[in-house]
């Protein structure tokens, strides 16, 4: 059976109530996510085996966090406590023309103090065949920076496959590096990639491409997103496949959403466009398009479109439920792979 070790960070995600802002409301809803978290949960309702690792507070919130991910199935034997405290995110719902608001509270988290030798990664690794991190981690201090250097290093002595979410975001550099000073020397150490096309910027300097389509009918060039992809493999000699995330956003309720893909042979793929009317919450799109990835490689290892068209499909998936987890399991994913769009009841 496929083992698949993640690496991050689990936050407590406080969000008022419906559509309301930070200064309207006494009542916050308190749930768990983050993006590597994200990742294990979801790949953990796909029917992998997941197992997250990472540093929490050896308090009831510490252990909270921990009961939430074993309750859907992920493995947290490798859980290290100790520091202070677990990280936060505030999260302001988005409505018509008002964006959304993301408030990090993670300053001093129990994870941004990892340090080299907290974790017995061959132990670890043993009986795994994938690792996954984020671009989220190393943004925190430079010390989470070097354990996730720490664990690739590792995973790449046990014959594992590597996969990152470059992930980036811009108010977490704070400790004196940029995101381009770090990632790329990560970065270059993977099997697998995804990202948008501005997070691949940060770690190989390839400028974007503009996706700005207003429906899934409406056509848009591919020659240049494929250009793009050209340009950052030949940056990373060690990447097999990078997956890109192409989103627009036309309001807060109407997202276009499609995925491309290529491989170290040159060859591009594109998956379906999917219209998604409405948005019921997008926070975790991008990491269920990347558990969707790791599914779709380790399942259909022969068949890269449908590699990506599953992992096209989950990332539109988690746009339909509330919260940072995609919870579809392997067949709603397929369902919609296969053209089962009518939201009709299944009974």
């Amino acid at each position: 059976m496929n083992k698949v070790i993640t690496f991050g960070e689990i936050l407590l995600r406080l969000t008022p109530p419906g559509y309301t802002k930070f200064g309207q409301t006494n009542m916050l809803c308190a749930t768990f996510g983050g993006s590597e978290t994200n990742v294990a949960v979801s790949l953990s309702h796909f029917g992998l085996q997941s197992e997250f690792v990472t540093r929490l507070p050896d308090s009831n919130i510490g252990r909270a966090a921990t009961n939430d991910l074993r309750s859907h199935g992920v493995g947290v034997q490798d859980v290290n406590y100790g520091g202070d405290r677990l990280g936060l995110y505030y999260y302001e719902n988005t409505s018509a023309m008002r964006a959304a608001q993301v408030v990090y509270d993670r300053a001093n988290s129990s994870f941004s103090t990892v340090e080299r030798g907290m974790f017995d990664w061959g132990r670890i690794f043993a009986g795994a065949n994938w690792f996954h991190w984020s671009g989220i981690g190393p943004s925190l201090s430079q010390s989470a920076a070097d354990v996730t250097m720490e664990a690739i290093e590792a995973a790449r002595s046990a014959g594992l496959t590597i996969s990152a979410d470059l992930n980036y975001r811009k108010n977490l550099w704070n400790y004196g590096k940029r995101a381009e000073e770090v990632m790329p020397a990560l970065a270059n150490e993977c099997d697998v990639l995804f990202g948008t096309e501005g997070e691949y910027e940060k770690a190989f300097g390839v400028k974007p491409v503009d996706f700005s389509i207003k429906s899934k009918d409406e056509p848009f060039d591919l020659a240049p997103h494929k250009a793009f992809c050209e340009a950052v493999m030949s940056k990373a000699p060690k990447c097999q496949k990078m997956f890109v995330a192409q989103r627009s956003v036309v309001d807060a309720k109407k997202h276009v959403f499609t995925g491309v893909l290529m491989t170290r042979d040159g060859a591009f793929r594109a998956s379906k466009v999917y219209q998604i009317e409405p948005v019921v919450d997008c926070v975790g799109c991008g990491d269920a398009f990347a558990a969707g990835m790791i599914y779709g490689v380790l399942t259909y290892p022969d068949n890269d479109q449908k590699a990506l068209e599953f992992a096209s499909a989950a990332a539109s998936l988690k746009n339909t439920m509330p919260g940072d987890y995609n919870l579809s399991s392997a067949e709603e994913v397929v369902a919609l792979m296969d053209g089962n769009a009518s939201g009709r009841i299944a009974r």
